[in-house]
C-alpha cells in the first residue's frame, strides 16, 4: 500500500512504526491489531508451576500480567526469557514430540489496538521470499507458525499431501503472506519501502513532545509502457512516532572472509550465484571443484546442490567435526537426515596432508590441478566420490588463476584448483538507517551489530534498545540474538506488553491529573461558598 493510502495527517505522531516486515513484524502487528491472548478455563499447562501463576489472575491478559514472574523457573533452546515463556504457552512440551493443546485463548478486543505502521521493501513474510524454494526448512512446520492460523492446515489446504513436518522456504513465505491478508493486518503494511534514517526528534515550540523520525524512500509503479512493462519510481516519506521497532532480520549483507582476492568475480557471497551457475550450465561434473566455505545450513545446501550435479566440492571449515557448537551435531538425524549424510562426508571424507618435505624449504602442497576429477588424498574408507573436507582449516588468499591457498590451524598451507568459490559464512544486518550503522547498541557497544557475537542490547523483559538516544527504541528477532521464528514471537509479546502497560500507566497519569484539578476545582468553590456565607 502507497501512504497517500493511509490517511497519515502531516505532522501526526504515529503511535508505534515497526522496520521490517518479515514473521517478527507481522507477529508484533497481530498482537498491536486487538487480538490478546487469555488464559483459557478448559485447558491446563503440562508446567504445574506456570499453570498455578497463570491461574492467580485469570482475568488478566497475557499482555498486563508480569511477564518477569511468569517466566522464573521457566528453561528452553533460547537465552531469552519471555521466548521461552510464550513458545511454551504456544506450543507445550514440544520439545519431547509431545503435542499438547495451547491453553491461550485469543480473543478480539479491538479498543486494545494500538495504531501501528510495518515497512518492508518486499511483501509481508520479508527474506524468506528470497530463499531457495526447493530446500526444506530446519524448524518443524508448526515451529514456523504464528498464532491463530495453523501452519499444517493451511499447508493441507494447498497441497494433497503432507509427507512430513518440514515445509520448503516458499511454502513458508506464502504463509507468511496469507496470514497478513487472512487476519486483516493489510491496512497496516507498507510494502516497498526502504528506510534511510532514523533519528530523534527533539520537542518543538508548538509543544509536540521528543519523539522519533522514520525518512525513507517507497517504490510505486508508475504508467504502463507499450511492451507491457510498468515505470517505477521512488517517492521520499518521512513518518513521526512515539515508539519504532527494529526488525529487519540479518539477510542484508553476505559476511567476508576479509582476504586477499575475496572481490575476483569467481567469489560468490550467495547460495543464488550458486543457482545462477548452475542455470547457465556453467558447473557439472567435468568442472573443476567448487570450493564452499562455511559450516552452517546454507554451505550444507550448496554442497548438496553441487554434489547433486556431481560437481567436486571442496568443503572448508573452521570447527573440528566432532565441535559440539556445530549445527550437525545438534539435529536429530531422523528429522534432518539430508544434513545428516553431509555431516557423515564432513566426517569420513577429510583431507590427509602429505607427510612434510625432507629439506623443510616449505611447506606447501598443491593439489593436482589438471584433472578435476583427481582430488587431494582424503582418509581411508571414504565413500562419498567427488567431495573432500578441510575441517580446522581457513583461506588465506583467492588468486586470479582460480587457485585458493588454505591454511590449517597447525600453520600447514595447501593450494587447491577451483572453478569457484561460495563464502557462506552468515550474514550482517543493515543498520545503515541508524547513526554509525547502530554502533553502540549492542552488547559490545564498540563493535558492529552482528546476531551471533554482538546482537543488540535490549532489556529481556521488554526488548527496550538499552542504548537508545531516546525511550520508545526497541528490537526484536535476529537482530537481538533470536534466528527462529519459533522464538522471536516472544519479543513481540515482549514488547505489545510493554506498550500496553505503558499505555495503561499514562490513561492512569491522566485520571489522577483530571481527579487533581477536579479536586482543586471543588475546594475552590468550597472556599467561595464559605467566603459569601461569612
Amino acid at each position: 500500500m502507497d501512504f497517500q493510502d493511509k490517511e497519515i495527517i502531516p505532522g501526526e505522531i504515529l503511535p508505534v512504526v515497526i522496520i521490517g516486515n518479515g514473521p517478527s513484524g507481522i507477529c508484533l502487528s497481530y498482537l498491536l491489531s486487538g487480538r490478546t491472548p487469555y488464559l483459557s478455563p478448559e485447558v491446563s499447562h503440562p508446567n504445574p508451576l506456570l499453570s498455578s501463576k497463570l491461574g492467580e489472575q485469570p482475568h488478566l491478559s497475557l499482555l498486563e500480567q508480569d511477564l518477569e514472574y511468569l517466566c522464573e523457573g521457566l528453561e528452553g533452546r533460547s537465552s531469552n526469557p519471555v521466548a521461552v515463556l510464550f513458545d511454551s504457552l504456544l506450543l507445550p512440551d514440544s520439545d519431547f514430540g509431545l503435542d499438547h493443546s495451547s491453553p491461550l485463548d485469543w480473543r478480539y478486543e479491538p479498543e486494545r489496538s494500538v495504531p501501528h505502521l510495518v515497512l518492508g521493501r518486499g511483501p509481508p513474510g520479508g527474506a524468506w521470499h528470497a530463499m531457495e524454494c526447493s530446500m526444506l526448512t530446519l524448524s518443524l512446520a508448526n515451529w514456523m507458525e504464528l498464532p491463530g492460523l495453523k501452519l499444517k492446515d493451511w499447508m493441507r489446504e494447498k497441497r494433497r499431501n503432507v509427507r512430513n513436518d518440514r515445509a520448503t522456504p516458499a511454502e513458508i513465505a506464502s504463509y507468511y503472506q496469507h496470514y497478513v491478508s487472512q487476519m486483516s493486518l493489510e491496512q497496516n503494511f507498507a510494502c516497498g519501502t526502504t528506510v534511510t534514517g532514523v533519528t530523534r526528534q527533539p520537542s518543538n515550540k508548538e509543544g509536540s513532545p521528543p519523539c522519533w523520525r522514520v525518512t525513507g524512500l517507497q517504490r510505486r509503479e508508475g504508467e504502463e509502457l507499450g511492451d507491457g512493462s510498468t515505470v517505477s519510481d521512488e517517492v521520499p516519506f518521512s513518518l513521526l512516532a512515539h515508539n519504532v521497532v527494529l526488525a529487519t532480520g540479518t539477510h542484508d549483507i553476505p559476511a567476508r572472509l576479509g582476504v586477499e582476492g575475496e572481490s575476483l568475480p569467481h567469489v560468490c557471497h550467495s547460495f543464488w550465484e550458486l543457482e545462477a551457475a548452475i542455470s547457465r550450465g556453467e558447473l557439472d561434473q567435468s568442472s573443476d571443484p567448487v570450493l564452499v566455505v562455511g559450516a552452517g545450513l546454507t554451505a550444507a545446501d550448496a554442497v548438496l546442490a553441487a554434489h547433486h550435479l556431481n560437481t567436486p566440492v571442496y568443503h572448508v571449515f573452521r570447527r573440528s567435526v566432532n565441535d559440539p557448537g556445530l549445527i550437525f551435531n545438534q539435529l536429530p538425524k531422523l528429522l534432518y537426515p539430508e544434513y545428516h549424510k553431509i555431516h557423515q562426508m564432513m566426517t569420513q571424507q577429510q583431507y590427509q596432508a602429505p607427510p612434510p618435505p625432507q629439506s623443510h624449504a616449505h611447506n606447501l602442497q598443491t593439489s593436482p590441478s589438471s584433472s578435476s576429477s583427481s582430488l587431494p588424498p582424503a582418509s581411508s574408507s571414504s565413500s562419498y566420490s567427488g567431495y573432500l573436507s578441510f575441517p580446522r582449516y581457513k583461506v588465506v588468499a583467492f588468486r586470479p588463476d582460480k587457485k585458493c591457498v588454505l591454511e590449517s590451524d597447525s600453520g600447514e598451507r595447501t593450494v587447491l584448483q577451483i572453478s569457484k568459490a561460495l563464502v557462506l559464512i552468515g550474514a550482517h544486518p543493515n543498520l545503515s538507517f541508524l547513526r554509525e550503522n547502530g554502533r553502540g547498541l549492542g552488547s559490545y557497544p564498540e563493535e558492529p551489530i552482528t546476531c551471533r557475537r554482538n546482537p543488540i542490547d535490549v532489556d529481556p523483559f521488554t526488548n527496550k534498545v538499552l542504548g537508545a538516544e531516546g525511550p520508545g527504541l526497541y528490537a526484536m528477532g535476529p537482530l537481538v540474538g533470536e534466528n527462529f521464528v519459533r522464538f522471536l514471537k516472544g519479543g513481540a509479546l515482549a514488547i505489545a506488553s510493554d506498550l500496553a502497560k505503558r499505555h495503561r500507566g499514562e490513561e492512569e497519569e491522566d485520571g489522577e491529573k483530571y481527579l487533581a484539578i477536579d479536586r482543586f476545582m471543588d475546594r475552590q468553590k468550597r472556599m467561595k461558598n464559605e467566603v459569601r456565607e461569612s
